[in-house]
């Protein structure tokens, strides 16, 4: 009887045939897993039968779930897991639509209690690193609110119920944001004038923007994922594919990299150790807790003990060790990134796709070893060349290069992407190959080329939003990662409605913002150094 239901399901299974196909080495992959489920499914169709045999191991594992703090783990896991993302233009789409309101913020307070006036004091507060003196907490509680409900509000729905209107929105708010610019520009002299020679670098205040926005994102995305509301195409993929998720890693690397001090020709051992330090005992912290509380790891995404925190540790250790100077940290990292994709055709990429593991470390641990470093290189040239030469500069001629350069780049980034998804290797972030990285860079090109177009709103200023961020980025991440962590083991996200998963969303992203607020208010920073 088993025999004949084994066949029958692995006949079924089969279906499209497993193998080879392509450029797609984790197809043998897949089919063990698909027969791993046959097998998953035999056992509970014996035990409707009364299989003596099955019933023990069934009962065990109920008995384990039942006594884990996160009963749901596994089925959490398998809602991550075999996932083939979406499309390359949709993904674009949706990083036109986050900048877009952004600027449509900054331009609906234009004309604002926060107006001329406001920005300089602002200005001050930047150049003299000082915190102001004039924070209201009526005013600032009110101006957060819009911020949120013109800024973040509209990004959660779009990443849930309205992803289905991608496209019609961003062509929208891009028509919307080009009318409104065009609207309400003023001529370079007048804006010369109104501003003086307190006017702040629009390349920085486009960086700031940028940076915040990342991890705002990200934020919202390492909980929405967890319900099922969140689109699956915009998870993270399994192995070839472009989802929203799949950038999450490496924009921060490629935003950290455009300003990090390699990039301003700052190397200081003992500040790059200070800067390590805490992200190895984060990345400790995370370890411990994840299997203390039996949480869901994919381990397909970092490995079996590596993590997020510990990839940004290895690429900061191995910047200051490699002293490199940023003018040729872009032809070094090419050289990497070229070397890699070469070691990935001839038999690396299996050994990164293989699920079989031996017990040393690195084998444990390959999907995190082998990526990274080369993409911040490229980042650390492109931050010193495109912002740290000349971009610094408030003259019109410099602002024009920088906007410029960031735009051409952009295109540049997304031919390459194209090109290398098409004829060399498709797009995959769990071996970084080079497809992945011009995929990263270019969107990310695309969002700051976005941000940019704020030279022409009239009053450089960042959003409220972004200065109470700005000024805890890494705390706002560590804490959404622990108020993620609490929803998950509070609920049952996979069996929430829609509405209460939309809910959850708003209140855990005001819960955030209320935290970093207060400490924004307070003038409390969380830095390690």
């Amino acid at each position: 009887m088993e025999d004949f239901f084994r066949r029958e399901i692995y006949g079924a299974l089969k279906s499209p045939p497993c193998g080879p196909s392509g450029n797609r080495p984790n197809d043998s992959v897949n089919c063990r897993e698909r027969l791993c489920s046959a097998d998953a499914s035999l056992l509970f169709i014996l035990d409707g039968f009364g299989a003596s045999s099955v019933a023990p191991r069934q009962s065990a594992a109920m008995d384990l779930s039942a006594n884990s703090l996160n009963p749901n783990k596994r089925l959490k896991e398998d809602f991550v897991s075999n996932l083939t993302g979406s499309s390359m233009l949709e993904i674009a789409a949706l990083l036109l639509i986050v900048p877009a309101l952004v600027l449509l913020r900054q331009l609906s307070s234009f004309s604002s209690e926060r107006g001329l006036a406001s920005t300089n004091i602002f200005v001050r507060k930047m150049n003299d690193r000082e915190t102001s003196k004039c924070k209201d907490l009526r005013s600032s509680t009110l101006e957060l609110a819009k911020d949120f409900a013109i800024v973040i509000l509209p990004v959660i729905l779009v990443f849930t119920v309205l992803a289905e209107w991608v496209y019609f929105l961003a062509i929208i708010l891009i028509v919307v944001l080009l009318f409104c610019i065009s609207a309400k520009r003023p001529s370079f002299s007048t804006l010369n004038t109104e501003m003086g020679p307190q006017h702040l670098s629009s390349s920085k205040m486009s960086i700031l923007s940028y940076r915040v926005f990342m991890v705002v994102m990200t934020c919202i995305c390492i909980l929405a994922v967890d319900f099922k509301i969140f689109p699956r195409r915009y998870a993270k993929t399994e192995t070839y594919g472009t989802g929203l998720m799949d950038l999450g890693v490496g924009s921060f690397v490629v935003a950290n990299s455009l300003v990090s001090r390699q990039a301003r020709g700052i190397i200081n051992w003992k500040v790059a150790l200070q800067s390590v330090s805490p992200l190895v005992l984060l990345g400790a912290g995370r370890l411990i807790f994840t299997a203390g509380v039996d949480y869901q790891v994919h381990v397909g995404e970092y490995g079996v003990h590596w993590n997020f925190f510990f990839t940004l540790a290895a690429i900061s250790l191995l910047t200051s060790i490699f002293h490199i100077h940023p003018k040729y940290c872009g032809i070094f990292g090419l050289v990497i990134l070229i070397a890699y994709q070469m070691s990935l055709k001839y038999g690396l990429s299996n050994f990164l796709l293989s699920s079989e593991r031996a017990s040393n470390i690195i084998s444990q641990n390959k999907e995190g070893l082998f990526r990274y470093w080369g993409m911040y290189l490229i980042g650390v040239h492109l931050g010193f060349s495109i912002f740290f030469v000349n971009g610094a500069s408030t003259k019109a001629a410099n602002k024009q290069h920088t906007r410029s350069s960031v735009w051409i780049l952009c295109i540049i980034f997304w031919s390459l992407t194209v090109i290398l998804d098409r004829y060399v290797e498709r797009v995959s972030r769990r071996m970084c190959n080079l497809s992945y990285v011009t995929f990263v860079l270019a969107l990310n090109l695309q969002v700051l080329s976005v941000l940019m177009l704020s030279d022409f709103v009239p009053v450089q200023r960042p959003l409220l939003l972004e200065e109470v961020f700005n000024q805890n980025l890494l705390g706002s991440f560590l804490l959404a990662n622990v108020l993620t962590g609490l929803v998950n083991l509070s609920i049952d996200t996979l069996s929430a409605s829609s509405i209460a998963a939309v809910s959850i969303l708003v209140g855990y992203m005001l819960f955030l913002i209320a935290a970093v607020s207060f400490a924004w208010f307070h003038n409390v920073s969380l830095k390690f150094w």
